[in-house]
């Protein structure tokens, strides 16, 4: 399968399961607790990976204790690291998540750390420019435009994960062939009452190949410029939801690099989030493809 490369965050996650959310000055005791590897792009690359795509990461990581087993869950799935730069005497990006047992919330507090923003070597050009897709997510903004421009120019496309309205995120958007906002992201971006609209209005400013709004729990839409197509959830006993939109990023840029269309790319990533929200962690859940297919063709969509 052809190349995906990504340029984003990369996180150490502390992960709580709580009962209930926090009450204010009170102690709760976590039902569990684990360490996982985290991040928009890093855990859509982990997905893409083991949904069968050749990914790497491009960044900067440290060689503190998060940044050496950042780098070790990259491996632990088969992301290629050779075009991470690793710098000492730097704090990793870290953050903790309580998951509450009740409602299946999510609740994050992150800690961006101190790492010097990505400058793109000769050989992380030459791998953008070689790519087939690359994933950003609005981190490491500077080098993510100028990567974008690398792979455009290469023959390539750029999936962009839009989740936080970032200043100055209109240069990577206008990059973008495959944007994939959620509907916070595009209504907020647009000013836009519904996702529908946001969706129309983002398409006529940016002019990607297409865009997909991912709604959570009420499934999405895609609007390429011509049609409008609602998508569905699938199923599931959701038991953790935390990085379910990354896992969706990522399997439908292995399922553009498998030849899907993009309203085949919306059915296959959000049954991949499906089945990944019914086992603990975002990363570890992720199923393989012929799973994918076996869940999809029990649910009455073939691929």
């Amino acid at each position: 399968m052809n190349r995906i490369v990504g340029i984003g965050a990369c996180v150490k996650d502390t992960l709580l399961q709580v009962p209930d959310y926090p009450i204010e000055d009170t102690k709760m005791r976590a039902l569990s607790s684990r360490e996982a590897g985290g991040g928009p792009v890093a855990t859509g690359l982990v997905a893409a990976a083991k949904l069968g795509a050749d990914a790497a990461y491009i960044g900067v990581l440290s060689t503190d204790s998060a940044g050496e087993f950042l780098l070790r869950d990259f491996e632990k799935y088969a992301v290629a690291t050779h075009l991470i730069e690793q710098k000492s005497g730097y704090r990793s990006f870290t953050s903790v998540i309580w998951l509450g047992a009740k409602n299946a919330s999510r609740t994050c507090v992150f800690d961006k750390g101190d790492l010097p923003p990505l400058t793109l070597s000769e050989a992380q050009k030459k791998a953008l420019a070689e790519a087939t897709l690359l994933m950003v997510d609005g981190n490491e903004l500077d080098a993510a435009v100028e990567a974008a421009a690398l792979v455009r120019q290469g023959g390539g496309r750029v999936l962009y994960d839009c989740g936080g309205l970032y200043p100055g995120v209109e240069r990577l958007l206008a990059l973008t062939d495959i944007m994939i906002p959620s509907a916070e992201f595009a209504m907020g971006h647009t000013g836009c009452d519904s996702i529908e609209a946001a969706a129309k209005k983002l398409f006529s400013t940016y002019h990607p190949a297409v865009v997909v709004v991912t709604d959570g729990k009420r499934g999405g839409l895609l609007y390429d410029g011509k049609k409008t197509v609602t998508y569905p959830i699938y199923p599931a006993n959701v038991v953790d939801s935390n990085g379910s939109g990354d896992v969706f990023h990522g399997a439908f840029a292995a399922g553009v690099c498998r030849g899907f269309d993009f309203e085949r790319c919306c059915h296959f990533a959000s049954a991949v989030s499906a089945i990944k929200c019914m086992g603990v962690g975002a990363r570890e859940s992720v199923p393989d493809f012929s799973t994918v297919q076996n869940y999809m063709k029990e649910n009455g969509y073939e691929l």
